[in-house]
């Protein structure tokens, strides 16, 4: 891999430092590491940076045509953000750990030596699966985006209040909820938002959908899985609450007016994360989530 692109806050000394430092070890390698250029300016403007090295600057547009590979520093928001442009170009990204949690990351700063992976062949691609999103009136469709993480569907307003949701499956009603919301996961996503709402993680390799209701006003409602082929509609029914808010990955919103449909099924693209270390879920998991 010879094209290689940085990722992170550039408004943040660490980051700064942190990205620079990786820029060296993959120079060394032969790469050319490139970075966006409104982040020209940000880096200039950092006063304290150490192990300083060039790199090149090109549009966001002629970064992801051009580069091989995505060097992600930051926390998981950092990577579903870059999931979104580098899934429609199968661009793979390589996580570097600088939030709390970290759980998509594959490397933290003190692992840099394993970057040499990168050129002799020592990685593996992990596909993961992403979902396609359609919003659509009696009419047509309005509105159209993916997300690798999950899919809610809430009142938006920062309150907890109670929607009304009618979920079907294939035009075959499935249940009705009284919940703050729902939410609509992939096994990546399983355990992010979906897992704090009490749903149920799932394996990775696992082909499924996973949906949650948030605080739901019922003794008998759950989680429920569903088949990766499943086609999921669901539908506004609040009479209370016009408009609902529907966000892709904690990052972009849209409305659901009443009587509209959210359509979630299996996108065709995929999230391509390289793993440079012997990669097994269920340890990860466990050492991530007994965090303090």
């Amino acid at each position: 891999m010879k094209k290689i692109a940085i990722i992170t806050n550039f408004n943040i000394s660490e980051k700064v430092n942190a990205a620079m430092l990786v820029a060296q070890r993959l120079k060394q390698y032969g790469a050319t590491v490139m970075t966006a250029v409104y982040n020209r300016d940000k880096i200039e403007r950092q006063r304290y940076i150490k192990n300083k090295t060039d790199l090149v600057y090109v549009s966001q547009d002629e970064l992801y045509a051009e580069a091989e590979l995505l060097v992600v520093l930051g926390g998981d928001g950092s990577i579903l953000e870059a999931s979104r442009r580098a899934a429609m170009r199968r661009i793979p990204i390589l996580g570097i750990n600088l939030g709390h949690l970290g759980y998509m990351a594959e490397l933290e700063m003190e692992e840099l030596d394993l970057l040499s992976g990168l050129f002799d062949g020592g990685y593996t691609i992990e596909n993961r699966s992403m979902l396609s999103l359609e919003i659509s009136d009696d009419t047509r469709t309005r509105i159209s985006s993916f997300a690798l993480n999950e899919i809610a569907i809430t009142n938006g307003s920062g309150v907890a209040r109670v929607v009304d949701l009618e979920l079907s499956e294939g035009g075959e009603l499935i249940t009705s909820y009284r919940a703050n919301g729902l939410i609509i996961a992939t096994p990546t996503g399983s355990t992010a938002y979906s897992m704090s709402a009490g749903g149920t993680v799932c394996d990775p390799r696992m082909n499924c959908l996973c949906v949650t209701p948030i605080c739901p006003h019922s003794l008998a409602t759950r989680p429920l899985i569903f088949p990766d082929e499943a086609v999921l509609d669901v539908r506004n029914t609040s009479m209370r609450e016009k408009m609902l808010y529907i966000t892709a990955d904690g990052r972009i919103t849209y409305e659901l007016y009443r009587g509209n449909v959210a359509r979630v099924t299996r996108s065709p693209m995929t999230t391509q994360l390289i793993r440079l270390k012997k990669y097994n879920f269920y340890s990860k998991l466990r050492a991530k989530m007994n965090r303090d």
